[in-house]
């Protein structure tokens, strides 16, 4: 990919949902939720604090996140959706 967030902005790619319920119910596309649940594929430099000193993010490339359900925005890049959205947006990292 021959793209490069900056600041503090990252771009994640949603993992992919559920196609069964426990039940065993298989669920058509049109009736899946988005994922909450992604990878990330590259980072930004990070932010600037009031003195102007760059502060890196928490976050690094091939980290499993959790974001909240309407954070980032969606767009194409070298035909994969992904999302781009600030650190701020992440709501933790998944061990």
């Amino acid at each position: 990919m021959k793209f490069r967030p900056l600041h503090d902005r990252v771009v994640v790619k949603r993992l992919d949902g559920e196609e069964k319920t426990k039940g065993g119910i298989i669920i058509p596309d049109t009736a899946k939720e988005k994922p909450q649940e992604g990878e990330i594929i590259a980072v930004g430099s990070g932010a600037r604090d009031e003195a102007g000193k760059l502060v890196p993010l928490d976050v690094k490339k091939g980290d499993r996140i959790l974001f909240g359900k309407w954070s980032g925005t969606e767009v194409k890049i070298d035909g994969q959706d992904l999302l781009i959205m600030k650190e701020s947006d992440i709501m933790g990292v998944i061990a």
